[in-house]
């Protein structure tokens, strides 16, 4: 469990600065700690990619993270609360904010 800094957050979030919900999503991301994990391969875990399954959280399916807890609930920001990279490159950078020891 790791409770995340505002540098973090800004740092991991930077290609959303000056978008509208820019300060909400650091302003949700700040409430609370967050459990952490790096994996990497592919098929980590069989559960994982039905756990994420669809960015938009209205999209996903029932019994999944997000389609259970991820809901838009007329908020400034969807509480989001499942990451996953999009690409190797974007992987690195969120481990080098994440993981500054690896």
């Amino acid at each position: 469990m790791t409770t995340p800094t505002r540098e973090q957050l800004a740092a991991h979030y930077a290609e959303h600065e000056g978008k509208p919900f820019y300060e909400p999503l650091l302003e949700f991301h700040e409430l609370g700690p967050g459990d952490g994990r790096r994996r990497r391969g592919s098929r980590l875990h069989p559960r994982l990619p039905r756990a994420r399954r669809r960015h938009q959280p209205d999209e996903a399916l029932p019994g999944t993270i997000r389609g259970d807890l991820g809901r838009d609930w007329g908020k400034k920001v969807q509480e989001n609360i499942v990451h996953g990279s999009d690409s190797p490159e974007s992987a690195a950078r969120e481990i080098a904010i994440w993981f500054p020891s690896l």
